[in-house]
């Protein structure tokens, strides 16, 4: 890629961004309302990594980087910074993370990355090792997050036994609930358990639950095609049924 490339990306969101002569919907756009489809266009290059689609992952990669140049605009007209500030702060900040790659460092991998990150946020006035994990991210995702901060603490199950029986005692919980808000409460105690109990197992919980999805959505769709009208629930679990003992022969 040479510089004029990124150039007239740029110059694009400049001409769309202009006050008086852009695009209406552009120019109206601020860092707030234009989050949610940075954050949906990152889930779509996910997806299309998912299914392998380079031809689809090229597009969704280019919705994606203009996300970071409207994001870079937008700064650049506050008076804040420019694209260039943000690829000098990623360059720097890779090389700082790796020494031993680009300094010369003899100790290097992941262990030090993280260590670099802690002091990084310790810099930044960081009070608390789960200071820095986003609001915004997926709660699934975001409890994997809290739980690996406060592993590096100590905090945390020694092996996998006792996350699994915090699964158990927060199921309890859950029954014995007593209104809808305590339910809630629960359920969303049990669910950070099953999540603490996945990290523990080596499983990607988010993984593992798009794989669940996936595979949900596959068999409802075989089994759907199937239904007989007026079919009640002892119908559709049998064919529910029937599509899981097909997928396993």
């Amino acid at each position: 890629m040479s510089a004029t490339d990124i150039e007239r990306l740029v110059a694009i969101m400049a001409r769309l961004r202009d006050p008086k002569t852009g695009c209406e919907w552009d120019t109206v756009q601020t860092f707030e309302t234009i989050a949610p489809y940075t954050i949906e266009e990152a889930y779509e290059v996910a997806d299309a990594c998912q299914r392998g689609d380079m031809a689809d992952l090229k597009d969704e990669l280019g919705d994606l980087l203009l996300q970071v140049i409207f994001h870079s605009r937008m700064a650049e007209e506050a008076g804040a910074f420019a694209l260039p500030d943000v690829i000098a702060a990623i360059s720097d900040k890779m090389e700082r993370r790796h020494p031993h790659i680009f300094r010369g460092a003899s100790e290097g991998g992941h262990h030090l990355w993280e260590q670099i990150k802690a002091e990084e946020r310790g810099s930044k006035g960081a009070e608390s090792a789960l200071d820095g994990v986003a609001i915004a991210l997926p709660a699934l995702l975001r409890a994997e997050k809290l739980q690996k901060r406060a592993a590096r603490t100590g905090f945390d199950w020694p092996d996998p036994d006792g996350a699994r029986a915090k699964i158990d005692e927060e199921l309890a919980e859950v029954e014995a609930a007593a209104s809808d808000a305590e339910r809630e409460e629960e359920i969303g105690d049990l669910l950070f358990a099953a999540v603490n109990w996945s990290r523990k197992l080596g499983i990607d919980p988010e993984a593992a639950l798009r794989t669940a999805n996936a595979k949900f959505e596959r068999r409802f769709r075989a089994m759907e095609a199937a239904i007989p009208p007026g079919a009640d629930i002892e119908v559709l679990e049998a064919l529910w049924q029937d599509v899981k003992a097909a997928e396993g022969r």
